[in-house]
């Protein structure tokens, strides 16, 4: 008999990994999947312009098939087989393809760290 797990309906789970904890302050690494329509989405990119963060964190806008389909990647990635709802904002370790956390204050955190970190300050 083959069982079917329904997918989760509840409130999607909150992931708090963090830079500098188990993943390196580089440059070019991370990647900010965000969406218009969230005010906690529009917070962190409002943060990311005004630390001067563009050009090396990369972002996605939802609103095609294929930015969901990245974010989906990612968080299964994060958790095999992950059936529960995307949440945004969420950082991504391009290295690794697994979101390091969906929690805003702790990537408003994330992004000061990154800008405070010395190879920031160089690379821009």
């Amino acid at each position: 008999m083959l069982h079917m797990v329904p997918p989760r309906t509840g409130p999607a789970p909150v992931l708090r990994g963090r830079i500098g904890a188990g993943f390196s302050p580089v440059p070019h690494r991370y990647r900010l999947y965000l969406s218009a329509a969230c005010p906690r989405s529009l917070r962190v990119s409002a943060a990311l312009a005004e630390l001067g963060l563009e050009d090396t964190v990369a972002t996605t806008l939802l609103g095609t098939p294929a930015s969901y389909t990245a974010l989906r990647l990612a968080y299964e990635a994060t958790g095999h087989h992950y059936d529960g709802t995307l949440a945004v904002p969420a950082l991504c370790d391009t290295w690794s393809g697994r979101i390091i956390g969906n929690h805003t204050g702790d990537i408003l955190d994330d992004l000061r760290r990154l800008r405070a970190h010395p190879a920031f300050r160089a690379d821009t």
